[in-house]
């Protein structure tokens, strides 16, 4: 555009023409699902290790988070979609899982890290092949948000990696649980 003005992403009727949009309707609403979930994860971390040596690691993280549900923030409205009815509920249980995890210290929030970011990287990744095979022009600048996100998301696996995960009591028990639960959270946000 002249002058340097940023285009605002699809904010008319017109720019969303051609759009599979129960499809983007159901990537949009769930990554924002995830996204919120994420924010309150590692809001509950921090609320339990806020003051431990680890806490600027999960404070970067969540700033991350929250760059990502800005930007769905926006991407709903621009594409004007409802958010799933269950956030109340994503709410809760985010924080929950967080904080529970951090109680089990360090390490468990870390597994709980690597836990939700390998589903939501698989997750990522599940919804790129998606939009390749529906139009990867069309859809070109939503394929960017995703690839960046997942490259984010599959960073902070790897910090959990690197800060013990692997060895919290009953890992891979954790991790398996906790997978279950985002599949299953996955699942219900794409549909209500």
């Amino acid at each position: 555009p002249a002058g340097g003005a940023s285009l605002r992403l699809c904010s008319t009727r017109a720019a969303q023409e051609g759009i599979n949009k129960p499809l983007i309707d159901r990537i949009i609403r769930v990554d924002h699902a995830g996204e919120y979930g994420a924010n309150r994860i590692y809001a509950g971390q921090l609320a339990v290790l806020g003051r431990a040596s680890v806490g600027p690691v999960i404070q970067q993280m969540w700033n991350q988070e929250k760059n990502h549900l800005k930007k769905f923030n926006e991407l709903m409205v621009a594409y004007r979609v409802r958010p799933t009815v269950l956030l109340p509920f994503w709410n809760v249980a985010g924080f929950v899982l967080g904080a529970g995890s951090a109680l089990l210290g360090r390490k468990g929030a870390m597994a709980c890290t690597v836990a939700v970011e390998e589903s939501i990287s698989e997750h990522y990744n599940n919804q790129i092949r998606t939009l390749i095979e529906e139009d990867p022009e069309k859809y070109k600048e939503l394929l960017q948000v995703i690839k960046q996100f997942r490259d984010e998301e599959q960073e902070h696996h790897d910090v959990g990696l690197e800060h013990d995960a692997e060895a919290t009591p009953a890992y891979s028990v954790l991790k398996t649980a906790i997978q279950l639960g985002c599949k299953a959270a996955i699942f219900l946000s794409e549909r209500i």
